[in-house]
């Protein structure tokens, strides 16, 4: 292959790079709105089934509509999360860099994608989101179960309910914490 031929199959390249970027991030700007939206509904959900619970002349025993709506919304909150700091990861780590490939010399492509990981209180920021997290998505369900216990009476099957619910918010708290990208960048 000769100079200019070699020099053509680079500036392609480079813009299908160029253009993959504006594809996964259009595909993030979408998941963040989406992601956001879920916090939302999750709130309307909440106060939707607590009011419905206190309208119905007192049948706590509607709270356990609580815990499966929040581990929904939570899960899809979640995997949208991972999602968008995926897209981040890929192009810091491999889109960036391919790209940056291609015009040997320049400082790095995309500094953006680094830059605001840098932040000082990025740590304390994310730390704050996952108390928050868990707040809306855990926390919140499991009030709402402790008031149905201590509701009277319980009944035994709305208990084994109650039991696999509290599991379903467990496993729930646990992959919010894993997923929470407490590192340094």
């Amino acid at each position: 292959m000769t100079r200019d031929n070699s020099a053509e199959g680079e500036a392609v390249t480079g813009r299908l790079l160029i253009l993959e970027y504006e594809q996964v991030k259009e595909e993030q700007r979408a998941r963040i709105g989406f992601r956001d939206n879920l916090l939302y509904a999750t709130l309307a959900a909440m106060a939707a089934i607590i009011t419905f619970s206190l309208q119905s002349h007192g049948r706590p025993e509607l709270l356990l509509l609580l815990p499966p709506a929040s581990a929904l919304l939570g899960w899809a909150y979640l995997v949208n999360d991972e999602k968008i700091s995926a897209i981040g990861r890929y192009v810091r780590e491999d889109l960036g860099p391919r790209l940056a490939a291609l015009v040997p010399g320049r400082p790095p492509v995309f500094g953006w994608e680094r830059a605001h990981r840098d932040d000082g209180r990025r740590i304390s920021r994310k730390r704050l989101q996952l108390a928050a997290d868990l707040l809306l998505f855990t926390v919140a369900p499991i009030a709402a179960l402790v008031v149905y216990w201590a509701s009277e009476p319980v009944r035994a099957v709305l208990l084994a309910v109650s039991v696999a619910e509290v599991a379903l918010i467990t496993v729930l708290g646990v992959q919010i914490v894993l997923y929470a990208d407490l590192h340094r960048p």
